[in-house]
Order: structure tokens, then sequence, then C-alpha cells
């Protein structure tokens, strides 16, 4: 295993996993999420791919969500299943940088515990991994209202190939961005709250781990969805586009965005917002009961084992 990983990867720490079973772990946690929400999450970018019509007009909110529930009425399981698949070949192209990254970084410098910095290099190291893999599954449902059917993988590929496969990295400037409000608020500071409400109010009623982490999860999307949702929107907008026409900028973007809030006001900035809080309560929760589900068992396993943390060693100077 040396050829790969040093060997230390796979020593147990202080907290009772090694960092391979803690790699493994955000892995299983990530998968879960991942099939369990993603009707949430193909319905959140219909609601928002939805705020121009076929003619490119800004529409209101009110249409944009009456056509994206048109499109699961009309085809509830191709719409909900849609993009699951790029999702899930992403849960190792795009969370194994991030995730590898992350970890790796909270290991080097310190005992494991995820932090701001952790936070920050992973959201901009691991951009021109994820972002191609997103960029396919918005592409997958990008055209949904026009052909009632998912894009094929394979066609998508086809047509970014015909152009060096450029197409696949835009919208990466503002995954940037999202990728740290995530790392920070998701990865970060709910696992530091869920520890916080389960210590303070799991000791004074029956409150468990699910339900800390429900409470804990509801505390931090709000904010999440707040700081994230115009950057979601930014790269609908970029990603959206077909990929053999004219790619839109960041700059052109942004215009659109504000030509939306010029025209619906807060509506037109916030399209998406609740079902947005909605799909971060559930999928930070699941996600994190995945997670922790996992390490779990790879700690009763280490106990049952034998494979303890063994404090280093003092060498004696003297």
């Amino acid at each position: 295993m040396g050829l790969l990983f040093a060997d230390d990867y796979f020593v147990v720490k202080k907290g009772g996993i090694s960092q391979f079973q803690t790699m493994v772990a955000y892995l299983g946690g990530s998968a879960f999420q991942t099939v369990m929400d993603n009707p949430v999450t193909a319905y959140r970018q219909l609601v928002q791919q939805y705020a121009k019509d076929l003619n490119g007009k800004v529409v209101d909110p009110k249409i944009a969500i009456q056509e994206a529930k048109a499109v699961f009425k009309a085809a509830p399981i191709g719409a909900s299943m849609s993009g699951v698949a790029p999702r899930l070949i992403g849960v190792g192209f795009k969370r194994i940088p991030k995730f590898g990254i992350l970890l790796g970084i909270s290991f080097v410098i310190g005992d494991g515990d995820v932090g701001l910095v952790a936070a920050t290099g992973a959201s901009i190291l691991s951009a021109p991994f994820i972002n191609p893999i997103r960029m396919i599954e918005k592409q997958q449902r990008a055209f949904f209202k026009e052909t009632g059917q998912v894009k094929p993988i394979l066609t998508i590929l086809k047509e970014s190939a015909a152009k060096n496969f450029i197409p696949l990295f835009r919208g990466t400037i503002p995954l940037m961005g999202h990728s740290l409000a995530s790392a920070t608020l998701g990865l970060v500071g709910q696992p530091k709250l869920q520890k916080y409400i389960q210590k303070e109010v799991g000791t004074k009623t029956s409150l468990g781990a699910f339900g800390s982490n429900l409470i804990a999860s509801a505390a931090v999307s709000p904010i999440y969805i707040l700081v994230t949702n115009p950057l979601s929107r930014l790269e609908v907008i970029m990603q959206t586009n077909s990929i053999s026409g004219n790619s839109i900028g960041l700059p052109q973007a942004c215009k659109e965005f504000v030509a939306d809030s010029k025209a619906f006001g807060l509506r037109g900035v916030f399209r998406g917002q609740g079902i947005g809080i909605a799909k971060a309560v559930l999928s930070l929760t699941l996600f994190h009961e995945g997670r922790m589900w996992c390490m779990d068992a790879f700690k009763g396993y280490n106990e049952r084992n034998g494979y303890v943390y063994v404090e280093p060693q003092k060498v004696n100077t003297v």
C-alpha cells in the first residue's frame, strides 16, 4: 500500500479511526445523500433554469415554478432521477479530490478535525475536478422541457469534445465560492454545532444524535442558502445553455442575474430559495447521518480487532 499512500494513512488516530477510514466514511455519507436528495436537487435546478423562457425572456418566478412542476408531472421518475448517474460518479471524481484535500490538510495541520484553512484549500484546489461533473449533471436536465428526456452523457461528452472539452469548465469561478461556503458551513460549521447541541440539549432531554443533527442542519441551512443561492444561479445560467452554441461568461451571467432582480425584485434574486433551504436541511442531515454511521462502524471494527491509537514515543534528547 506504500506505493500509493504513506503507511500512516492507514494507522488509527486519536479519534479511534484512520485517515483512510475517515475518507471512506465521507464518501459513504456523500453517496447516501446523493441518491436520496436527487429529486429535490433536480427540481431546484429547473426552478432556477426556467427563469427564462425559450426566447430568452425573463419570466415571473411563479411561472418558472409551474413549468418545473409540469416537467415532474409529465415524467416523475425521469425528472427525479435525472442527473443521478453523473452525481454518483461524481462521488468519486468530485468528492475524492475535495474530501482528500480537506482531510489531508486537516491531518497535516492538526489531529484530523476539519477547520477553515482545510475548507478553503479544498474549495479552491478541487474545483477543476468537480466542475465537469456538475456541468454534465445540469446538461442532462437542461432540455427536459423541449424533449421530455434526459440528455445522454455520451452526447454531452461528444459535444464537449468538439470544443476540446472546454465547455465542461463553464461556471468554475462561481463554483469555487459555492464550494467554499459548502465546506465552511456544511463540513466545518454543522458538525461543530451538532456536537454543541447534543452536549447542551441532549444531556437535558431525550434528544439523540439524529435530532441534534437535524437541528444543526436546520440552523446552518438558511445561512448557507443565503450565501450560495446567487452563486448557484450563476452556475445554472452558465451551464445550461447549449454546448454547441456560444458560452455565457461570468459577466454576462451577472447581467442576467441583475436583470432578473430589477424585473422581479427579491423574488428574482432568490429563485429557488425556499426549496434550496429544504434541500440543504435534507442533504446536510443525510450526509452527516451516513458519515457518522460509517465512522461509528469503523470505530467499532477497530475496537473489536484491537486497532487502537498509540501515543508517539517522545525521544529523550538528554
